[in-house]
């Protein structure tokens, strides 16, 4: 399992999987090679974000800029990050 602390560490999609929007779905999913995963709105907001390294905070700060006011915002991501993280979707950027 690809463990890394979210809080201070530079983390990015994992490359075996293919971010895009599924014209068939009408949602963006995940694709790999055993199939796909749809993923609802804001998992896609933050995993776009994830195509490029990035951090907790800055994607944090980018949502907030996005979305102003919405409230839980930064505890939401944190534990999409976390999930995101124990399925494999996000790697350390140096993987």
């Amino acid at each position: 399992m690809s463990e890394f602390n979210l809080e201070t560490a530079t983390f990015k999609l994992n490359p075996r999987y293919q971010f895009q929007w599924e014209e068939a779905q009408q949602c963006h999913v995940l694709l790999y090679p055993e199939g796909l995963i749809k993923l609802s709105g804001s998992a896609a907001e933050i995993l776009q974000r994830c195509v490029a390294p990035t951090t907790t905070l800055k994607l944090i700060d980018e949502l907030n800029n996005q979305f102003p006011g919405a409230e839980g915002l930064a505890n939401d991501v944190r534990e999409f990050l976390i999930d995101a993280q124990n399925q494999l979707w996000i790697v350390a950027a140096g993987e």
